[in-house]
C-alpha cells in the first residue's frame, strides 16, 4: 500500500531518533547543489511505469541522504541514469521470479548484501516493499512489508526491543544480539515475536520462507523450478534491455 506522506515522514524521523539513540552517528544532510535529479522519464522507461507515485520520488528526491544508515551495510540501490545503472537495476529484477506483479514494475531500493528490497508500482501492490536473495542458486522472492512506513518502523521497533543494536566495531546497526552466536532469525522469534522477521535482512529458514511465499502469492511451483524459471526471467531481462540499447 502507499502510505499517507506525513506517515512515511513520521516513520523516517522515528529511525533516524531511534537509531541516534543507539549510539549510531547520523551524518548531516548532504550538499544537493549541483547534484542531478532523478531521471524519471528514464525510470518510467525502464521499468514500465506509466507515473512514479509522490511518496517514492520525494523518498529519493529529498526524504533520504545517501550516507545515512540503514541496518548492516544496507546502502541504497542507484536509480537508472545511464546504460550502466539501467542494466545493474534489471539484473538485480532477474531474481525476482516467481511474483503475484508484474516482474518488471517495481524499483530496487535498498540493497544488503546478498538481499535487494524493492518498491513496487503495479496494481493492488503499489507500495509494497519485496526482498530477494540475489543468489545464483537459491530463490527467495517474498515480500519484506506492505508498504516503506512499515519497514521503517519495523526497524525502529527493533532498535527499541534490543534486537537490532549498534556494534561497537563498524557503527553498523545489527540485526540480532552483540554475541552473534545466536541466528538472528531466532533472536527475532524468541524476543520480539510481534515483528515480522521479513522486515529484517536476514537468512530465513526455508520452511518459514515456504509459508510466508505462499501467504503473500509467490508462484511456488516456479520457486520449485528453481534454475529453470530463473532462466526463463533472465530471457525476459535480457529482452528488455535490448529494447532499451542496454
Amino acid at each position: 500500500m502507499l502510505d499517507e506522506m506525513h506517515v512515511l515522514r513520521a516513520a523516517i524521523q522515528s529511525y533516524r531518533a531511534a537509531a541516534t539513540a543507539a549510539g549510531v552517528a547520523w551524518p548531516q544532510r548532504g550538499d544537493k547543489q549541483g547534484a542531478q535529479p532523478p531521471d524519471w522519464d528514464l525510470i518510467r522507461r525502464v521499468f514500465d511505469l506509466d507515473h512514479v507515485p509522490g511518496q517514492l520520488s520525494w523518498f529519493l528526491s529529498e526524504g533520504w541522504d545517501t550516507r545515512w544508515p540503514l541496518l548492516g551495510d544496507g546502502e541504497l540501490e542507484p536509480l537508472p541514469a545511464d546504460a550502466r545503472t539501467t542494466l545493474s537495476s534489471l539484473t538485480v529484477l532477474s531474481f525476482a521470479i516467481g511474483t503475484p506483479f508484474h516482474w518488471r514494475r517495481q524499483i530496487p531500493l535498498f540493497r544488503f548484501d546478498p538481499y535487494v528490497y524493492t518498491f513496487v508500482l503495479d496494481g493492488d501492490h503499489e507500495g509494497e516493499i519485496w526482498r530477494y536473495l540475489i543468489s545464483p542458486d537459491l530463490y527467495d522472492p517474498v515480500r519484506a512489508a506492505p508498504s516503506l512506513a512499515t519497514l521503517f518502523a519495523a526497524w525502529t521497533d527493533g532498535i527499541a526491543a534490543g534486537v537490532v543494536y549498534r556494534r561497537q566495531l563498524d557503527d553498523w546497526l545489527m540485526v540480532g544480539e552483540p554475541t552473534e552466536t545466536a541466528r538472528p532469525f531466532d533472536v527475532l522469534q524468541e524476543r520480539t515475536p510481534h515483528l515480522d522477521f521479513l522486515a529484517f535482512p536476514i537468512d530465513i529458514p526455508a520452511s518459514a520462507m515456504r509459508e510466508r511465499q505462499s501467504e503473500y502469492g509467490v508462484d511456488l511451483d516456479c520457486i520449485d523450478r528453481g534454475p529453470e524459471c530463473q532462466a526463463e526471467q533472465q530471457n525476459a531481462v535480457d529482452a528488455v534491455c535490448a529494447s532499451l540499447g542496454v
